[in-house]
């Protein structure tokens, strides 16, 4: 991976001084990844010396994003006293200041605050000649994730298993799985940025009484002929109709009504899941058949949403002799206690509750699948970390998984995480009350499809606009669900996602069809390959300053979206690139300025172009060029 560029390519005025700081390995600072990072270390390197601290210490302290400031330090992180005292630091620091490559100036109007003004010819310059760099080597090296501008190798050599979207078998895809799918992509992508080798697992739904609760409905409800014409939306009908049914029985049993054991459907659920887990061919067979046409279905639905799976797995492949294994340990470490029949996990002591790894009549139950299956898993794939992306109403099953594995000594009990996510609001499978994605992404597709025909000419150029408003259409879904924090409810709304005002998807994709188009529309100006083959200097209005600046703040972005598994940091990040290209848009053209001026204005918008697209890219989004 390519450092700044080689001072023998840089133009004298450009080259930067050698700061001795750059030998050390200085938390949260990589220079041969982030441009800026130059930049505060030399700011870092100044503060050190004026207040006689170490600069990996001053380093984190540079703030970058403050309004109309470059870079800033609060004096009163490391300095005490009051007003006249901060001033003797604050001057020591101006006294020490020259005008450099680096920095043209520091202020402060305060004495609290030291406030730094980047060279912006020197710092432009650099910015756009990295972002150069790291194209040309993502071009040659396409199967390298980590060579895109914004990416690390500090994960190389680790392997990551990440496990998430884990919908029931024999029920539709809804609005509730796109928030587990869309968040674990991201946070896959965002892990394969940063060097990891990324291992996707779809563990399936596809075991306990459930499955016996559908095969009693279907054997009721079921029409063959209905589940050959569309088998996932007609057992799903069928799973609606026994709960329901099972509802309406156990109010029955409520009131105090008798029904016999052997007809209440409960019971009857139970017994045909006995049946499967003790290998009974009719349950097995039945059980199989929803399995297969529900797989084929889901992966079709994958396909559109642009996301993969390099394992299907599911609770009813975890082997036997692992939640054996598990059950044994338990009780041998003396974590247990029965309760009615049952065998549970004894947490209380740290605040988890009593879990059930053994129920009455013997069969199993999510604990006990789960702790077998991280067996499983470990065994075969020997991850140096594995994440969880389920619902955040899960999180106590999972504290319970993970001191359990802790407390049997397990050798990956400290590299388990529960990444959690909030609800799609109103949304009940039971109940029946959900919007199925197949509906979502067809109206989505629709809505857009009519948008794009409001325009004729534009309309006309589109090669294929089916496939394009199909596009934006999932990038609408996909980005009404990953805008907020991950941790939040939202409420879905069609209407809402679908809108090119405000910051919705198909608003990001409309501006890198914009950028895209700057270089169609100006056929006659000269398309540089290289920054020095502009005139940076011409680039100097505070519009152009305003994307660069955010330009330069993307690498910290994707490390945050990283570090936290926050997708919305990056969908936040498309929003104000997307906004600052549109308010400069109209102002700052290409067309009718002079060569040099629309050449180096070209090169910019090409480069924030490659950045946008990068960045819907790890979204999961595929960056379209006409619409």
């Amino acid at each position: 991976m390519a450092n700044l560029a080689p001072a023998s390519a840089i133009p004298e005025a450009y080259q930067l001084p050698t700061l001795a700081a750059a030998t050390k390995k200085i938390e949260g600072c990589d220079l041969t990844r982030s441009p800026v990072d130059h930049f505060r270390l030399a700011v870092a390197t100044l503060v050190a010396e004026a207040f006689e601290e170490p600069v990996e210490k001053i380093y984190p302290a540079t703030e970058l994003g403050k309004k109309n400031v470059d870079i800033s330090v609060a004096i009163v992180r490391f300095k005490k006293g009051k007003p006249a005292d901060l001033k003797v630091w604050a001057d020591k620091v101006i006294d020490n200041f020259k005008p450099s490559a680096y920095l043209s100036s520091v202020s402060t109007p305060d004495n609290k605050f030291l406030y730094f003004q980047f060279n912006k010819d020197s710092f432009n310059y650099h910015l756009l000649r990295h972002i150069t760099l790291t194209s040309e080597a993502a071009l040659a090296n396409p199967t390298d994730p980590t060579l895109s501008y914004g990416t690390t190798t500090e994960g190389n050599g680790k392997h990551m298993l990440i496990d998430f979207s884990s919908p029931n078998i024999a029920k539709p895809f809804h609005a509730g799985h796109l928030r587990s799918t869309i968040i674990g992509t991201v946070i896959s992508n965002l892990y394969e940025a940063n060097g990891w080798r990324v291992t996707r697992l779809n563990y399936l739904g596809d075991w306990g009484t459930q499955y016996g609760l559908l095969s009693i409905g279907f054997d009721r409800y079921g029409n063959e002929e209905e589940l050959l014409q569309d088998p996932i939306h007609h057992l799903f009908q069928v799973y609606v109709k026994i709960n329901n049914a099972k509802a309406e029985q156990k109010e029955r049993l409520d009131a105090g009504e008798t029904i016999p054991e052997e007809e209440q459907i409960h019971h009857q659920a139970k017994k045909v899941f006995k049946d499967m887990e003790d290998g009974e061919p009719k349950a097995i067979a039945q059980w199989a058949r929803f399995r297969d046409l529900s797989i084929e279905k889901l992966k079709g639905t994958y396909e559109k949403l642009n996301v993969k799976f390099d394992v299907y797995w599911g609770e009813s492949q975890v082997s036997t002799e692992s939640m054996d294994r598990a059950t044994r340990i338990v009780q041998e470490k003396n974590l247990t206690c029965e309760d009615r029949g049952a065998l549970l996990v004894d947490l209380t002591k740290f605040k988890m509750d009593k879990a059930i790894i053994r129920k009455a009549d013997g069969t199993t139950i999510y604990l006990t699948r789960d702790l077998g299956g991280l067996h499983d898993k470990y065994e075969k794939y020997k991850f140096d970390k594995h994440i969880y992306v389920v619902q955040a109403a899960q999180s106590l099953h999972f504290n319970q998984l993970f001191k359990t594995a802790e407390l049997m000594g397990e050798p990956y009990a400290d590299k388990l995480q529960h990444i959690s996510f909030g609800l799609v609001r109103g949304m009940s499978t039971r109940k029946g009350t959900v919007v199925f994605l197949e509906d979502m992404i067809e109206e989505a597709t629709e809505t857009m499809h009519e948008q794009m025909k409001s325009n004729e000419a534009k309309y006309a150029q589109v090669e294929n606009p089916l496939e394009t408003s199909a596009v934006i259409g999932t990038t609408a879904v996909k980005i009404q669900d990953m805008a907020g924090k991950r941790i939040n409810d939202y409420d879905f709304d069609i209407k809402r996602c679908t809108s090119f005002e405000g910051d919705f998807g198909p608003f990001i994709q409309y501006s890198h069809v914009r950028l895209c188009s700057v270089q169609r529309k100006n056929p006659n100006v000269p398309v540089p390959v290289s920054v020095n083959e502009i005139d940076v200097s011409l680039l100097n209005e505070p519009k152009i300053n305003d994307i660069l600046y955010q330009l330069a703040l993307y690498p910290t972005v994707v490390k945050n979206a990283y570090t936290y598994s926050e997708p919305s940091q990056l969908v936040t990040w498309c929003f104000k690139i997307s906004h600052l290209v549109g308010t400069a848009w109209e102002t700052v053209k290409v067309s009718g300025a002079d060569e040099e001026t629309a050449k180096a204005r070209l090169f910019l918008y090409i480069q924030t172009r490659v950045v946008l697209a990068n960045a819907m890219r790890l979204l999961s989004l595929t960056p379209i060029e006409r619409m």
